[in-house]
């Protein structure tokens, strides 16, 4: 479907993780010795109590899925993948995120707080699993030029970043909110609190089916702010979102998900044919 140069320009990315029960049972209770699943009870249960949520840090975290969705430089969707499937190896999915940036030739990242979540997770994988990123990393250049400097958005476009001025407000709603804006479907059933169980029960392909999902709304949130950014007009968004929802229909046979996805939808009321 692609009418651009068909080289990658833009990496779309989501991950969905687990919390690592090992590693908090010997870092948090190691006089306890916990089995992993009841460290994680015991370490939400204190979050609950003095947080009021039981959101564990992304330190603890293991990544279970990572969707991409590979874009040209003209905004169009060429492929979209989910590293190391059926296997879904952690350590491998890791390795292969960071391996693909690279052959690429560096893309830009697209994420929807990913900066504060996702690639720093990302990271710390790298670190535990002993995979090389120098070009991430690239101490030796210019601090502004670095790909994981905080405010190089060449590097890594983080949307919630650009809709929330850097943090200065609030994005109440997140991405199900900003998807929704534009007629997707945003939650459909599966939220992030919930990756956690269907892990433990092996339902890996409904995890990497949610990762697919959030992914695609990331992508047509991209599309949106590159309206509003003055790379693409209005026009043209339009023609890409129908030209994406044709190529979801033509695989939907392969990720049924896409159809679910598609059904989903709702027609965005375009103000400006009025």
């Amino acid at each position: 479907m692609a009418s651009g140069n068909g080289n990658v320009r833009y990496l779309v990315f989501d991950i969905e993780s687990v919390a690592d029960g090992n590693l908090i049972s010997k870092i948090r209770y190691p006089e306890k010795k916990l089995s992993a699943a009841d460290a994680i009870k015991e370490y939400t249960g204190e979050l609950m109590e003095k947080f009021g949520s039981e959101f564990i840090p992304y330190t603890y975290h293991l990544p279970v899925s990572i969707a991409v969705v590979k874009i040209d430089d003209q905004f169009n969707l060429m492929d979209i993948v989910t590293l190391d499937e059926p296997e879904f190896r952690s350590h491998v999915m890791t390795k292969h995120f960071w391996e693909g940036w690279k052959a690429y030739k560096q893309p830009s990242l697209v994420s929807f707080n990913g900066r504060t979540f996702d690639l720093p997770l990302l990271e710390l994988a790298a670190y535990r699993y002993g995979i090389p990123i120098p070009e991430w990393f690239n101490i030796y250049g210019k601090t502004w030029e670095q790909p994981r400097a905080r405010y190089n958005q060449s590097s890594h476009l983080d949307l919630q970043d650009i809709l929330t001025n850097f943090g200065a407000t609030r994005l109440s709603g997140g991405l199900n909110l900003c998807a929704n804006l534009v007629g997707r479907p945003g939650k459909m059933g599966i939220a992030g609190h919930m990756v956690q169980q269907l892990f433990d029960e092996g339902r890996l392909n409904e995890i990497n089916d949610y990762c697919r999902c959030d992914v695609l709304d990331t992508y047509f949130v991209l599309l949106r702010t590159a309206v509003m950014m003055g790379h693409l007009t209005l026009e043209e968004e339009c023609e890409k979102v129908e030209a994406t929802c044709a190529w979801l229909e033509d695989n939907a046979k392969q990720h049924p998900v896409y159809q679910e996805y598609l059904d989903g939808c709702s027609h965005w009321d375009n103000p400006w044919t009025e």
